[in-house]
């Protein structure tokens, strides 16, 4: 079992998009964060970093400077137009116009695909051995609601994940770097038997685990502490997002009603860690039991919170949560600041 303090405590970059990357290090090494988990749409080209050897060298040292390191690279949009069936204007402001193109489904997927092969190879240039994301699903719209949708139509979802993502973890094979999805609702693997199946459709290869995130496995009524033990060797990566469930009143629903983020008319709301619903400690003692040793990012997001406030705040709480296990050799600390720090993974 390894001590859980080994485990660098990082700040997902994503909820810092209109931020550079130069001000959110800085403020990140204030408040004490051991590296960062850098959303690659915002604050890391992946274009540039292939083809720019200068610009990683850049990257490197900017992140030196601020002694922090990176354990994992995020790729949510484009992991999720890999696997989506249609695209409409939701997609057209998110993705960068070299995935977007002309909008046509077909050529979105193809250049989502190989952008997802390039934030393998990127992360196998920066020694980082996870990328974090979504799968995409083309059966997301059928999975409430009317008219009723056959067996076969499900099952040809699965069989369309399967024949996009296997030519994407074959180049993750290449590199030994893994992706870890976030069940989410929108993907393919969104709950526990969701992800059960996607497991199952991929043969199980080892490219393929999961993040864990508690935020939506709690709204949905899935136990996430449940989700770590079951899946104890597919938990390639920890974020930290907690959800707080309001009061059943009869009248909030599950599906939010078209009810804006914040709102307290809402049956749910995402909070701050550790302002919520999310079993944090239950957690952490079950992420320890599995092995589980690779980083621990703060996901911040809480409409009812300034966002610096609610990272310093989040930090203090998670590392109150990892304190040393019993009959262990001391853990070792991260290397020292002012290096870059770039561990193995999966972390067993």
């Amino acid at each position: 079992m390894t001590a859980p303090a080994a485990r660098p405590v990082t700040l997902f970059t994503g909820q810092w998009y209109d931020v550079p990357l130069e001000r959110i290090a800085a403020d990140a090494a204030a408040w004490g964060y051991d590296g960062l988990e850098v959303d690659c749409g915002n604050h890391l080209d992946l274009v540039r970093a292939e083809e720019d050897p200068g610009y990683l060298d850049s990257f490197r040292a900017l992140l030196d400077r601020h002694g922090l390191g990176v354990w994992a690279l995020s790729a949510h949009a484009a992991g999720n137009a890999v696997g989506t069936g249609a695209f409409d204007f939701r997609h057209a402001d998110l993705l960068p116009g070299h995935i977007w193109g002309d909008g046509a489904a077909e050529g979105v997927r193809a250049r989502a695909a190989e952008a997802m092969k390039r934030a393998a190879r990127v992360a196998r240039k920066l020694g980082v051995e996870r990328v974090v994301g979504f799968s995409g699903s083309t059966i997301w719209p059928y999975v409430v609601g009317f008219p009723g949708v056959p067996d076969h139509v499900v099952d040809a979802g699965y069989e369309d994940f399967a024949r996009s993502w296997h030519p994407v973890l074959d180049v993750f094979d290449d590199e030994g770097v893994v992706f870890a999805h976030e069940p989410h609702p929108g993907e393919l693997a969104f709950d526990y038997w969701t992800a059960h199946r996607t497991l199952e459709v991929l043969g199980h290869r080892r490219a393929f685990g999961f993040n864990w995130d508690p935020s939506h496995l709690m709204w949905q009524g899935v136990d996430p502490v449940v989700f770590i033990t079951d899946f104890a060797d597919r938990i390639y990566h920890v974020d930290c997002k907690d959800t707080r469930l309001r009061p059943r009143d009869g009248r909030s629903g599950l599906l939010g009603s078209h009810l804006p983020w914040g709102d307290p008319r809402r049956a749910w709301n995402f909070v701050s860690v550790g302002h919520g619903d999310v079993p944090w400690e239950d957690a952490f003692r079950a992420l320890t039991a599995a092995g589980y040793a690779g980083p621990i990012s703060v996901e911040w997001e809480d409409m009812g919170m300034d966002r610096a406030h609610g990272a310093a705040e989040a930090l203090a709480y998670v590392r109150s949560l990892q304190w040393p296990v019993p009959g262990g050799a001391p853990a070792p600390a991260p290397e020292e600041k002012g290096t870059t720090q770039w561990p193995a993974c999966p972390d067993r």
